[in-house]
């Protein structure tokens, strides 16, 4: 049994873009955030990020058999740095998405990882939404809801995640809890750094458009922008989500274009797509708070200052830490899971009813 009130739980989160593990410790009781520990980061090799890229989109097969290895073992080495957790959350790879359709998978067993830690791990946290009738993500929802309590805000503001997906997270810290009736609102935005990070490797090699030196120097085409925000997905009203792949066909669009012009367009779809989701909030927010990757790109932040009408800043600016702010959620649910706790409701997911997601797997 996990012991009452505050404990240290470590999360963990290998995020859409491939680029490595993020793991990080927070206090906590499972609704208050109590304070933050250390935190750590592991880098996938560009032949781990391979296998990784060769499994998405399947379910089943050696490609997927290999794919956890990776993610395991490179869980287990920056995991096992740290000391006192009273339990993890493992996220695991997300491989593939469909919850109209085949559910939800992510790579990694994480009684293994059990195992290995000697620690008490939650994992799977996806699979019971999804069976509810809901779209299994996103699920940092609740973990933004405490943040805004924890930032002592009194008004509505959004937490915006820009990884490989964008997703968007309206929070009215007026309620008591994530679970009632208006407290959150979060849906995926779009795609947003996966098309551009794929463009540029498969381009030239590279990780991604760092800085968005690429696409500063380039120009969006605003025809295939046209076409992009076209794309029904926009309008459908919120819960909703979207697999790594669904806008496949960005990059097609920029397919012609040179290696700037193409930046350019991409880092302007994932702006637009934000734009259009904030049509979704019950009421403006008061600010948005920026974490992921896209938050460290300059042009992306710019575009998104000129079409959000409210303040647009990384979470820093409110004391968090955006690298980790993923991981910090998954210990945070691993808590509420392990409590019994809700992690996900209608407003989150579309689920019938507030669910706790998640399977336990003791030492």
């Amino acid at each position: 049994m996990l012991k009452a009130g505050r404990v240290r739980a470590l999360g963990a989160m290998s995020g859409t873009s491939l680029d490595g593990v993020d793991a990080a410790m927070i206090e906590t009781d499972g609704e208050v955030i109590s304070g933050f520990g250390p935190v750590a980061y592991r880098p996938y090799t560009p032949g781990e990020r391979a296998v990784l890229r060769a499994a998405l989109g399947r379910w089943t097969g050696p490609e997927v058999e290999d794919a956890a290895r990776v993610v395991e073992a490179a869980h287990i080495e920056v995991l096992g740095g740290f000391d006192g957790a009273a339990l993890v959350g493992f996220h695991g790879q997300t491989l593939a998405h469909e919850p109209r359709g085949r559910g939800t998978h992510q790579a990694g067993d994480g009684a293994a990882l059990a195992r290995a830690l000697g620690v008490p791990v939650v994992w799977d946290f996806r699979s019971a939404d999804v069976r509810f009738g809901g779209e299994g993500a996103p699920l940092a929802p609740f973990y933004h809801f405490a943040c805004a309590k924890w930032m002592g805000a009194a008004a509505p503001l959004a937490f915006l995640n820009l990884g490989g997906v964008g997703n968007l997270t309206w929070v009215d810290p007026r309620c008591a809890r994530p679970e009632d009736d208006g407290a959150l609102l979060a849906f995926d935005t779009g795609p947003a750094n996966a098309p551009l990070n794929d463009l540029v490797q498969a381009r030239l090699g590279l990780d991604c458009d760092r800085d968005g030196a690429l696409a500063r120097r380039g120009r969006v085409a605003q025809g295939a922008l046209e076409l992009f925000l076209d794309e029904p997905y926009f309008t459908r009203m919120p819960p909703k989500s979207l697999d790594r792949d669904a806008f496949a066909e960005m990059v097609a669009l920029v397919g012609e274009l040179g290696d700037a012009d193409a930046a350019a367009t991409l880092t302007a779809m994932a702006a637009a797509a934000v734009m259009r989701g904030m049509e979704h909030c019950p009421e403006p927010p008061a600010r948005v708070l920026v974490t992921g990757g896209g938050r460290q790109n300059p042009v992306m932040m710019e575009m998104l200052r000129a079409s959000l009408g409210c303040p647009v800043g990384p979470v820093e600016a409110a004391g968090l830490d955006g690298d980790m702010l993923e991981a910090q959620a998954f210990a945070h649910l691993a808590v509420r899971v392990a409590r019994g706790l809700p992690t996900s409701c209608p407003g989150t997911t579309g689920v019938r009813a507030a669910v706790s997601g998640g399977t336990l797997s003791r030492a």
